[in-house]
């Protein structure tokens, strides 16, 4: 029997590994588990080259636990130790053997799958367990061996009778306050959880199945039940195959098995796969999004060789993909850091960047697939698209391959197609292509009829984030401003040449606007006279496209200088001076009669604009009535 002090730099790593190096003492069981893992690949390696002369077989690492004993047992198949490795590699603290084997089989191990981040991942089992055993057998021809350790620098090693077969045993002594980790449901919890798509299999506990009778059974048998071993994970996910080697329904079933309890389809998926400039592989998901921004986030599940590392993938995943699901797996990611060096680090950057510009492709090539289809899902996929627009350059760059306008009369197109169809049409008397957009079609319906009867399309833009990207448009595109139907009359939002004829002269124009601001007495409104057509309303409420804008900007979080107090709400009152109500109202000297008139279509204009509410709707609906009965 050897005895000995553990080599450590500190005094005692044991306090320092339970309260600081691990902040979640639940990652042992991750660690132990990955460790099993890099010794049954590191196996599978070695008889692949021929430098082992054993068989590799099915291994499996089992995962055991003793309540009445109080122990936790993790145990593999791989390699195993001799007693000179477990002094090399256990003793001497943070020296990691996956590393050490990467290097020197650095040319045809690249691809072996060996996780290689573990040096203190060991010592994590120290953070619930009082005593620690390592029962160990190498695939060389050499004996057994055990070491044990009850949390304090010293150890013992000796050659032990006790494990015949090749591959290594990690008892844990649970300690009395950790003793979660000896209930089964627990640990499947965290098996599950963090090493659910390992690429070996894990065995926990057993499970019970009913055989199938014989077709000649007598009418009276029983089927026979029988234990079988029970392999929670799936050690080959959808992932770490190739696209050809799967079917659509292939993507969605693994959708299923990521999100068991998502029961609607994804729309489509983004398969990753790269070698260079880094290693990624992946599946992102787009899922039905409803046309919001209070969408779950931290969906999309980030890997490191098929070992659960996190869910919060800020930082890694370009910010406006979090609204997507999936996973993403790679090995240059590291495992055990803050969140902060994770953003900061370069090979991350270089990965967010990857995945922008493969989502952006993607959906260029499935417009062009098929261009019906992607059309009918643009609704559930634009608030992702428009978020990218606005936060990514790259995606933004690229966005007029796949970015749909779609109109208020059902059409979609593309930026392209958008400008040839309305330069025509929609560029004003400077030379500025016009866009008019309405955020709620049935609400704006009398505006957007007004422009349409000239012959204007009218865009439909009605996701949360509409105001930020027109802003990112208005900036990137050439002589290009978007205008809200209601924002002005439509003679003003898209000015021509040719300007109507007034029947009034200045005079009666500023007498009648003086009339209208004396009955209106409502400082929210600015009263301008305009010249439009005879048969048009006599009144029309609009908001400023700048107003209304930073009001909506500031409700999602672009609020500006107001974005503290909010904006006030302030309209125009358009007065039309060529309507009979003009020249009724420029004529009347009843100064109730006139006043009433002028409140009436007051009225009307702000029921077209839905701001008629509470009491005043209440007053209206009764005049009105009062007004039948007469």
């Amino acid at each position: 029997m050897t005895k000995g002090n553990i080599n450590v730099s500190v005094e005692n790593i044991f306090p320092l590994i339970k309260k600081f190096l691990y902040s979640d003492h639940e990652i042992f069981l991750r660690e132990l588990i990955s460790n099993a893992t890099d010794a049954t690949l590191k196996l599978k390696h070695l008889t692949t080259i021929g430098e082992a002369k054993t068989e590799y077989g099915n291994p499996v690492i089992e995962v055991k636990i003793d309540r009445e004993n109080k122990t936790l047992t993790i145990s593999d198949q791989g390699i195993g130790m001799t007693g000179e490795e477990v002094e090399k590699y256990i003793n001497q603290v943070a020296f990691s053997g996956a590393e050490e084997f990467l290097e020197k089989y650095k040319d045809s191990a690249k691809d072996s799958g060996i996780i290689g981040h573990f040096g203190l991942g060991f010592y994590s089992a120290f953070m619930v367990a009082e005593k620690v055993e390592i029962l160990t057998k190498s695939y060389k021809d050499a004996p057994a061996v055990r070491w044990v350790c009850d949390g304090s620098p010293q150890y013992t090693l000796e050659e032990t009778t006790d494990k015949e077969n090749r591959g290594t045993e990690i008892i844990l002594h649970i300690a009395e306050d950790s003793t979660e980790f000896l209930e089964e449901s627990r640990i499947r919890e965290l098996l599950l959880k963090y090493n659910k798509f390992m690429p070996v299999p894990i065995k926990f506990g057993t499970k019970t199945e009913t055989l199938p009778l014989p077709e000649d059974a007598a009418e009276d048998a029983k089927a026979e039940t029988v234990e079988v071993d029970n392999i929670i994970n799936n050690p080959t996910p959808a992932w770490t195959k190739a696209p050809s080697e799967l079917t659509e329904d292939d993507y969605k079933s693994f959708y299923h098995e990521l999100y068991p309890m998502q029961f609607e389809e994804p729309l489509f998926n983004i398969h990753l796969n790269v070698d260079y400039p880094f290693n990624l592989t992946g599946i992102l998901y787009f899922p039905k999004l409803s046309n919001s921004l209070n969408i779950e986030k931290d969906k999309i599940q980030l890997y490191q060789n098929q070992v659960f590392v996190t869910d919060e993938v800020k930082g890694i995943v370009p910010d406006f993909l979090m609204l997507l699901r999936g996973v993403i797996d790679s090995p240059d990611i590291p495992l055990n850091v803050s969140r902060s060096y994770l953003q900061a680090d370069g090979a991350v950057k270089k990965i967010s960047s990857y995945i922008t510009k493969k989502v952006a492709d993607k959906m260029a090539s499935l417009i062009n697939e098929n261009r019906d289809d992607y059309e009918q899902k643009w609704n559930d996929i634009k608030v992702v698209i428009e978020y990218g627009m606005i936060s990514e350059d790259k995606f933004f760059e690229k966005s007029d391959k796949f970015a749909l306008y779609p109109t208020t009369d059902g059409k979609y197109y593309l930026w392209n197609e958008l400008e040839e169809k309305l330069k025509p049409t929609q560029t004003d008397k400077d030379g500025k292509l016009v866009l008019l957009y309405a955020t709620n079609a049935d609400e704006q319906h009398g505006y957007v009829q007004s422009a349409q009867d000239k012959g204007y399309e009218v865009l439909l833009l009605d996701s949360p984030i509409a105001p930020h990207l027109m802003q990112k448009l208005e900036t990137s595109k050439d002589n290009i401003s978007f205008a809200r139907v209601d924002a002005d009359h439509i003679n003003n939002l898209i000015k021509k040449e040719d300007a109507a004829i007034s029947k009034l002269n200045d005079e009666e124009k500023e007498s009648l606007k003086k009339k209208i601001e004396e009955a209106v007495n409502d400082t929210k409104f600015t009263v301008q006279v305009e010249d439009l057509d005879s048969s048009e309303a006599p009144l029309l409420i609009t908001q400023p496209e700048f107003m209304r804008r930073m009001k909506d900007m500031q409700a999602t979080g672009g609020g500006g200088m107001f974005g503290m107090g909010g904006f006030p709400e302030m309209y125009n009152l358009v007065v039309n001076s060529n309507s009979e109500f003009a020249g009724d109202i420029l004529n009347n000297d009843n100064v109730d009669e006139k006043n009433t008139k002028i409140k009436y279509a007051l009225d009307l204009a702000k029921l077209s604009q839905n701001l008629l509410k509470g009491k005043d709707l209440t007053d209206f609906i009764n005049r009105s009535y009062q007004q039948l009965s007469k």
